[in-house]
């Protein structure tokens, strides 16, 4: 691959030391996903409480802007050739690789992809990741990014007629056959998966040529 693969890592996705642990449960820890305008800097959640990912054995955390800085597309190219191209999702290009999903985000679609960025994969811990973009382990790995993928083209202002008609919830179904929940705080679209996880969309319809792309600020985990 043409980039280096930076993983940040933070212990409270999977609630486990290791990966073995999740082999055959989905986990019950995560991390606490706060709106963007109300971030400073990446926290990670432990089985003792809220930490400073500087006080966990991993690298420090970045700071993260209240207005995260854009991920640039080419409404021309793919899916998977956006986001090669976006240094700010370059762990979720290597965990697509892993997972043998890149040909299919490559291909006519359309998908709506809602793609967590390198902060939200740092509050995955390290060892948890690297197990998961293991051959061994990967249709865990897809069940996880498959959650991430919806058929169509759904746009913002979709999204928002969804969860208006909904009475402020909206469903949707994955590629996976997973369940997604949409949600309006203000202005800003929530999603939530299973197991507490949520996120919010820090950047909406970001074109591609097969679909489109919804960045995100957190990693959902499907029911099981």
């Amino acid at each position: 691959m043409r980039k280096t693969l930076w993983i940040a890592g933070a212990a409270s996705m999977f609630g486990l030391t290791g990966f073995a642990a999740a082999q055959d449960t989905m986990p019950t820890i995560q991390p606490d996903v706060t709106a963007p305008a109300e971030q400073t800097a990446p926290t990670t959640v432990s089985p003792m409480g809220t930490v400073p990912p500087a006080t966990t054995p991993t690298a420090p955390a970045p700071a993260t802007p209240a207005v995260p800085a854009p991920i640039m597309t080419d409404g021309a190219q793919t899916i998977t050739a956006n986001v090669v191209a976006a240094d700010g999702l370059s762990t979720l290009e290597s965990a697509v690789v892993a997972a043998d999903l890149a040909g299919t985000l490559g291909e006519a679609g359309p998908f709506t992809v809602f793609a967590p960025t390198n902060d939200a994969f740092y509050r995955v811990p390290s060892d948890a990741l690297q197990a998961l973009l293991q051959p061994a382990n990967r249709a865990q790995l897809q069940a996880v990014l498959t959650l991430h993928v919806v058929p169509g083209r759904v746009t913002a202002a979709d999204l928002a007629q969804q969860i208006e008609a909904g009475g402020g919830t909206a469903t949707l179904t994955t590629v996976g056959g997973g369940t997604l929940t949409a949600t309006k705080e203000g202005d800003q679209i929530v999603l939530a998966g299973a197991h507490g996880t949520r996120a919010y969309v820090t950047q909406a319809d970001a074109g591609a040529s097969n679909g489109v792309i919804h960045v995100i600020n957190g990693v959902l985990l499907p029911a099981a």
